[in-house]
């Protein structure tokens, strides 16, 4: 009998040195050109070097590397530059808290449609809870509530360290509430009751006096951290600075938090129960898989990272209003996931920070620098105004030329590509039969490929 084998599949080499020197070289250009390129044509190098950066994170989490060098990139990027950055000009520590913000929120999100396979277009709904719940108790607005002068200025800021976990804990017990009555729901008619409950909640922001309808809830503070103040004045921190400066390492921590509890998710038995229910309910179900339990534990751990970032958003903003949860945002945040991959941690995290790059860094860069160029060029030229088309164009040629995301999980990737042709390896070559030369060779787990093929039960 002949044994049919293949060569070894070769691994990638080390790239240890790769990654210290791109992470070297794109900082050093960030850092010591920040101040050649405010004017002009040279303002589109901000974006461009600014997302070179970002992308050594990237191949410091992606490429095979030594672990130390890993770490170094990663506390030089975390702890050094972009701090620097955030010093030297304020909107890019604005941005990079935003990024994070969204990686949560699409996180949260890829655990309903990632892995439980739930489509949910109402998902932006449980960020309002958390950032209406502190921006209501945390603002001037309680005051108001109360008719209580002693609560003029809301509550003691010193409750925003309470407030995160409540509102965890609040989003969950709404996630819960909204998907009791859904979740017989399959596909379509699921995704259309998330979107009108997700609706529902911004209509009673809008028009509930406790959240101060649409003019929304402005003054609205965050917790005090004086030893951090004395930090980040010892590091050259501008005053107005410093309540960036301690959301920026909060966000931090809560996403290491995140991301963390999606990794012990991703491995545990409640994420391949998840799987499983996506793959196929009814097979799910007859492994013993509790269909309403499992689910409603997709929503409510979705909707608790979305609480928490909430409550940061609003001590972020300062202030809030219905507008900031309208159903674009959902979709956005949805987009993020697909775009960078479904399924995977790396990959939903690189969606939500280029599509956040994308919205609040190149086009506004572009429009301005086309605004300063052109002086009397037609406003109606002006790139920001097509946020969406831009977006939209760019997601049609995600979705036909790379489907599966930019970083997909190995088994989104085998979905997307599940007809394609197959490279011979150790698996499907022992299917192959000595003789059947001109034979179909199927991967095992994987349906036939042509339409008259029957299974064995079939036959």
């Amino acid at each position: 009998m002949t044994t049919l084998s293949s060569p070894p599949r070769g691994r990638a080499g080390d790239r240890t040195a790769a990654l210290l020197i791109y992470t070297a070289v794109t900082a050093l250009l960030l850092v010591f050109l920040r101040n050649d390129i405010t004017e002009g044509l040279s303002k589109l190098l901000q974006p461009v070097l600014f997302g070179a950066f970002l992308l050594s994170l990237v191949f410091a989490f992606q490429w095979r590397a030594a672990g130390w060098a890993k770490a170094l990139v990663f506390a030089a990027g975390i702890g050094f530059v972009l701090p620097f950055m955030g010093r030297e000009n304020t909107s890019y520590f604005d941005l990079v808290i935003q990024m994070l913000i969204f990686a949560a929120l699409a996180l949260g999100l890829n655990i309903v449609v990632g892995l439980a396979g739930l489509l949910d277009l109402g998902y932006i709904a449980f960020f309002a809870v958390g950032a209406y719940l502190w921006g209501v108790f945390g603002s001037p607005q309680f005051g108001e509530v109360t008719g209580n002068a002693a609560f003029a200025g809301g509550v003691n800021p010193a409750l925003f360290w309470l407030f995160i976990p409540l509102a965890v804990a609040v989003a969950a017990f709404v996630g819960v509430l909204i998907g009791l009555p859904v979740l017989k729901l399959k596909g379509d008619y699921l995704a259309i009751v998330t979107l009108g409950l997700g609706e529902v909640i911004r209509i009673f922001a809008n028009n509930l006096d406790v959240t101060n309808g649409p003019q929304g809830i402005d003054a609205i503070e965050s917790a005090p951290v004086p030893w951090l103040n004395s930090v980040a004045a010892s590091l050259g921190f501008a005053e107005d600075q410093y309540r960036l400066f301690f959301l920026y390492f909060l966000v931090l921590i809560v996403i290491a938090v995140v991301v963390m509890v999606n990794f012990r998710l991703d491995r545990s038995k409640i994420g391949r129960s998840w799987i499983a229910i996506r793959e196929d309910e009814i097979a799910a179900q007859a492994m013993g898989v509790p269909l309403l339990r499992t689910k409603l534990l997709a929503f409510a751990t979705g909707a608790s990272f979305a609480g928490a970032m909430g409550v940061i958003f609003a001590a972020k903003q300062n202030f809030i209003d219905p507008k900031s949860f309208d159903y674009f945002q959902s979709i956005g945040v949805l987009s993020m996931v697909i775009l960078g991959g479904m399924g995977n941690i790396a990959g939903v995290m690189l969606g939500a920070v280029v599509v956040t790059l994308m919205n609040l860094m190149i086009l506004p860069t572009l429009s301005e620098v086309l605004q300063q160029t052109f002086p009397n060029i037609n406003a109606n030229l002006d790139p920001s105004k097509y946020q969406r088309l831009i977006f939209g164009l760019v997601l049609v040629l995600m979705m036909l030329y790379r489907p599966e995301g930019l970083l997909p999980s190995a088994r989104r990737k085998a979905e997307m590509h599940e007809h394609d042709a197959t490279p011979p390896d150790s698996l499907n070559a022992g299917n192959q039969l000595e003789g059947d030369v001109g034979s179909e060779v199927y991967s095992p787990g994987l349906s036939t490929v042509k339409d008259n093929d029957r299974t064995g039960s079939e036959r």
